[in-house]
């Protein structure tokens, strides 16, 4: 990370951990982030949890307004995609900065 957070940047990021905290949501936005194509129907995001579907929207919602993904309807399916800025403040923030950065 080039330079240190703003306190509006913060509560951004701060919300999108927040949104990572629970292990159903990280799980969901696993999926997504890593889905061929960079986007995965809701329909294929049910079938690895037991729970129902509600539940499951419940979570994309959050993990939408948290900034993480975006969705779009098609005909009677969403589709989700992983927002890349919001990954790249992320990794950003997670990076071990290089050695030698560290030492100069």
């Amino acid at each position: 990370m080039a330079a240190p957070l703003g306190a509006e940047q913060a509560s951004d990021v701060a919300k999108m951990f927040k949104a990572l905290g629970d292990s159903i949501r990280l799980r969901l936005f696993s999926m997504i982030a890593s889905a061929a194509g960079d986007e995965v129907c809701v329909c294929d995001l049910t079938g690895p949890f037991d729970l129902s579907a509600p539940t499951i929207s419940y979570h994309l919602k959050i993990l939408r307004e948290a900034g993480l993904v975006t969705s779009e309807r098609r005909g009677t399916w969403v589709y989700y995609r992983a927002r890349r800025d919001s990954l790249e403040i992320l990794s950003g923030l997670l990076a071990v900065p290089a050695a030698e950065a560290r030492e100069a």
